[in-house]
């Protein structure tokens, strides 16, 4: 696997909106995730460590098993 580009960041959980956690980055512009990609004690205020990395395996994987599909669609 690869590293990420930029050391993992601190994000912090704003509030909660039903299934949806809304997630504030250290310049203030916000996102939300999914609450259930969250740990089941994350509360808001909370602060997160936010690490996001490829995975060049599964996306090699993934890759050929398209290529493969395409073939097969293509050469029926």
């Amino acid at each position: 696997m690869t590293t990420a580009p930029f050391p993992p960041s601190h994000v912090t959980i704003d509030r909660f909106e039903e299934n949806w956690a809304v997630i504030e980055t250290e310049d203030g512009s916000t996102f939300s995730l999914p609450r259930s990609l969250l740990p089941a004690e994350a509360r808001e205020g909370d602060f997160l460590l936010l690490h996001i990395e490829v995975d060049n395996e599964a996306t090699a994987r993934r890759r050929e098993a398209m290529a493969r599909t395409m073939e097969d669609f293509f050469n029926a």
